[in-house]
C-alpha cells in the first residue's frame, strides 16, 4: 500500500488519470445539475410552506386577541353594578 502511495506517477500515467477525472465529473454534471434542481425546488416549498405557517399563526393570534376583546366587553357589560360605598360621618 506505502508502495503505491509513494510511487510517483509518470507523465503519461498523470494525463490518464486527469482525463479519467474530467470524464467522471463529466458524466456526473447531469446528475449533479438535476439534484440542484431538486433542492432548489424542496427550498422553493419549504419557503411557501413557512409563509403560509406564518400568516396563519398571525391570523389566529389577532382572532383570538379579537376575541378576547369582545369577551372583556360581555364581562364589563353583564358585571352586576357594585353599590357606591359611603363614607359615614362622626
Amino acid at each position: 500500500m506505502e508502495n503505491q502511495q509513494e510511487r510517483e506517477f509518470s507523465a503519461e500515467e498523470l494525463a490518464a488519470q486527469k482525463e479519467q477525472m474530467l470524464q467522471f465529473y463529466t458524466e456526473s454534471l447531469p446528475y449533479l445539475e438535476a439534484q440542484l434542481k431538486y433542492e432548489e425546488t424542496l427550498l422553493k416549498i419549504d419557503e411557501a410552506r413557512f409563509k403560509r405557517t406564518n400568516i396563519q399563526m398571525q391570523y389566529a393570534m389577532m382572532a383570538q386577541a379579537q376575541q378576547e376583546a369582545e369577551q372583556g366587553t360581555e364581562q364589563e357589560d353583564s358585571a352586576p353594578e357594585q353599590p357606591k360605598r359611603k363614607l359615614k360621618k362622626e
